[in-house]
């Protein structure tokens, strides 16, 4: 079984090959530097599949990752599996950037809270029991504190340590395009596919965008 796998909900982003005959399973590997996955993706894909000698249709599936994170990483990055899906008839798979944090531990089923950095004092915040996913929210330092207490949490970015000083937090690198693989088999034994022309960003938050939007004269006269 070929994967096609793409993260760029991180601060930096990757994609990676994956073939289950083989071992290692992840047989190739690119990392996107900073914030440059919207130059680089495409180009890193075809490189890859390339080099492998690897054909769209002959994937199992595309799987992305599609946030919470930046707004632009997650955009790109679901864009192009969504591209990719489609062009080469093959299934798609989305998975959220916390469930791939939550699955960085280990803690035999009991909960784990996952908390990634959301800007503006607010943390996206995840809890999962095994792989299932019990809720997923934005929260503020207060609310959060309350929603771990007592829990395992796990995080992967010094300034949410920094942000919650006084917890006991496990630190872990930040997942990359190879991490998804568990996740990813899991749905695609299960068949759990999701569709590529109604599948959206897992923003958790609107955007500036629709933050500071001015209301329509219509909305306005409402």
């Amino acid at each position: 079984m070929r994967l096609l796998m793409i993260n760029t909900a991180s601060s930096e982003g990757s994609v990676a090959l994956a073939d289950t005959e083989v071992s290692p399973e992840i047989v190739a590997m690119e990392m996107l530097p900073g914030r440059s996955s919207s130059e680089r993706l495409v180009p890193a894909v075809r490189r890859l599949m390339e080099t492998r000698g690897w054909r769209l249709g002959e994937l199992a599936a595309v799987v992305v990752v599609h946030g919470p994170g930046s707004f632009t990483g997650v955009r790109v990055g679901l864009s192009a599996a969504k591209g990719l899906s489609e062009a080469g008839r093959v299934p798609l798979v989305a998975v959220s950037r916390l469930a791939l944090l939550a699955n960085c531990v280990d803690e035999g089923g009991e909960a784990v809270h996952a908390v990634l950095d959301a800007g503006r004092g607010e943390f996206y915040y995840g809890e999962y029991a095994g792989r299932r996913c019990l809720r997923e929210a934005l929260m503020r330092e207060a609310d959060l504190r309350v929603a771990i207490a007592g829990g395992r949490v796990v995080i992967c970015e010094a300034k949410v340590a920094e942000l919650l000083v006084g917890l006991e937090l496990r630190m872990v690198e930040e997942p990359s395009a190879a991490d998804v693989l568990p996740l990813a088999l899991e749905r695609i034994e299960a068949g759990d596919f999701d569709d590529a022309a109604t599948v959206d960003a897992n923003y958790l938050r609107r955007s500036d965008a629709e933050i500071f939007a001015k209301p329509s004269i219509a909305g306005a006269a409402r």
